[in-house]
């Protein structure tokens, strides 16, 4: 039997005394998508709800896992997980329970229309047992190591809300009511949302008695409202301004490289060709250019990785070929970004049967990523230099989201946050085969599929031992992304400024954490 020890979990706050009346105003640089926390696993989306709702196990600001809302998790069998919960209390006074994480993890599955899904890491749980108030068995049918991390995604809420309690339930404020640092005042779709502290709240006291977690998609935007004292801490501060706030004394700046890889997804899902992709002369394509590995390569090597991060991310970022950075034990040493050859490019397109090229529209969204419609702007114009006749075609992320989810591009901007920070984490949501029965390939938008990729993944998910599963998920990686299921740009930095006198520890998975703001004081 493994047993797993967690050192006890650091949550930033001071004194009551200190905190009285103090009031933090965040600027997002996206939009939260909505209230309900099962509904779309997107980055900004934790963010904001890690504020009302608390997670079982958490991970401090450099990726580790820590404890939360679960003390301990021991695996008893190699299919039986053990959780210890810890005394918490929901907003409305009710207890914390071993029957609210059972209703919690039915419930995910079950969300109606959610955009991405997170029953991807709620699959592997096929039964639960509750031993006490405080102890819950979480059964799987075959030896599953992931579980924790698994977990890390997956936010508590209460048994009490009943059956099948509604997104919108949770948009108006009626349903949104967690174990969290904060409690719900108010959400105004693409706007912000209100906070005020929760003084019940299990851990030590948060230092703000209020948060304004508000939306300043434009670039431009977040900057000025900092400097003019509007808001306390920015988010993806813009590479453009870098270097002006790094000098500037009323600003405190931090960073980290992240998680966050950006790409370009290719369609796989079309065996013909489709309307956004044509001849050089605008005539129908008998097939999808795509689906040939060798278009897919020359597309990436027509792309300069080095000069977008240098002249579009200014130094904001790194090139990639995966979904790590190095110092990971997921990351493929040997796996380096695409070199820029142009001529190579040009080769394997006319080796592919396309001499003169073919046309193609690329979509981003224009208000999501750092520095996003820039770059769908870049790799057009590099597109363009291979004989590729390339139309951009940028919108905001609302509309964008969708139309990506249901297989309307032949070629679109995304990024992907590894928030475990472990490689069976894109790999089984963006890499696998599209199985919504298996909970795999949920973020798989191209609808790339490779059994001998799929097979590798199988195999990790279930390796017990983490030297082996290492051993595993690099092979899986190398072969996958050797394939271009993707084209791969680069990993951002984490970013945030705040303003002279709060510091912020910048985090590995992007969250912009109300508690992890300090105010220092002279």
């Amino acid at each position: 039997m493994v047993r797993v020890f967690v050192r006890a979990m650091a949550i930033l706050g001071l004194s009551a005394a200190a905190a009285s009346a103090q009031t933090l105003t965040i600027a997002s640089s996206a939009p939260v998508t909505s209230m309900d926390p099962h509904y779309h696993t997107l980055t900004p989306n934790l963010s904001a709800h890690g504020h009302i709702f608390d997670r079982l196990i958490d991970q401090d600001a450099t990726g580790h896992m820590i404890p939360n809302l679960a003390l301990s998790w021991t695996l008893r069998d190699p299919t039986t997980w053990e959780l210890k919960l810890r005394d918490a209390k929901f907003h409305d006074g009710t207890p914390f329970t071993a029957e609210d994480v059972a209703y919690t993890l039915a419930r995910v599955p079950k969300v109606k229309n959610s955009p991405a899904s997170f029953q991807i890491y709620t699959r592997a749980v096929v039964a639960t047992e509750i031993l006490d108030s405080h102890t819950i068995l979480l059964k799987t049918a075959s030896p599953y190591p992931l579980l924790p991390q698994d977990l890390l995604q997956v936010f508590m809420i209460s048994h009490k809300l009943g059956a099948e309690p509604s997104t919108e339930d949770f948009n108006s404020g009626k349903n949104a009511i967690g174990t969290g640092p904060f409690r719900f005042v108010s959400y105004q779709p693409g706007n912000k949302i209100e906070m005020v502290r929760n003084d019940a709240y299990w851990g030590p006291k948060p230092y703000w008695a209020r948060v304004d977690y508000r939306v300043i998609s434009n670039d431009a935007g977040r900057t000025a409202s900092l400097l003019a004292g509007d808001v306390g801490i920015i988010e993806f501060v813009p590479p453009a301004d870098l270097a002006k706030l790094r000098t500037d004394p009323r600003v405190v700046v931090s960073e980290v490289v992240s998680n966050r890889s950006i790409y370009l997804w290719l369609d796989h899902s079309h065996d013909a060709t489709m309307p956004e992709i044509t001849g050089p002369n605008g005539e129908v394509l008998p097939k999808n250019p795509l689906k040939d590995l060798r278009v897919r390569q020359a597309l990436s090597l027509a792309i300069n990785r080095a000069g977008i991060v240098e002249r579009v991310m200014e130094g904001a970022a790194i090139p990639t070929k995966q979904y790590l950075p190095p110092g990971n034990s997921n990351h493929v040493d040997d796996l380096l970004p695409d070199p820029f050859q142009a001529d190579r490019a040009k080769a394997l397109l006319a080796e592919a049967g396309y001499p003169n090229g073919f046309r193609i529209t690329l979509h981003g969204p224009n208000d999501r990523y750092v520095n996003d419609a820039k770059i769908v702007q870049a790799v057009a114009q590099m597109w363009q230099r291979i004989g590729v006749q390339t139309t951009v075609d940028t919108m905001p992320w609302s509309s964008y989201a969708t139309r990506a989810g249901k297989q309307e591009f032949a070629a679109f901007l995304l990024g992907w946050g590894v928030n475990s920070g472990e490689g069976t984490n894109p790999l089984r949501a963006q890499i696998a085969t599209w199985n919504p029965e298996r909970g795999l390939g949920t973020a798989n938008r191209g609808r790339y599929s490779n059994p001998a990729v799929d097979a590798l993944i199988d195999q990790a998910m279930t390796a017990m031992d983490r030297g082996e599963r290492d051993k595993i998920v690099l092979r899986a990686m190398k072969m996958a992304m050797e394939d271009v299921p993707v084209i791969m740009l680069h990993l951002q930095k984490n970013i945030w400024a705040t303003r002279k006198g709060l510091t912020f520890a910048a985090r590995t998975d992007e969250e912009t954490r109300a508690t992890g703001v300090i105010e220092v004081k002279p």
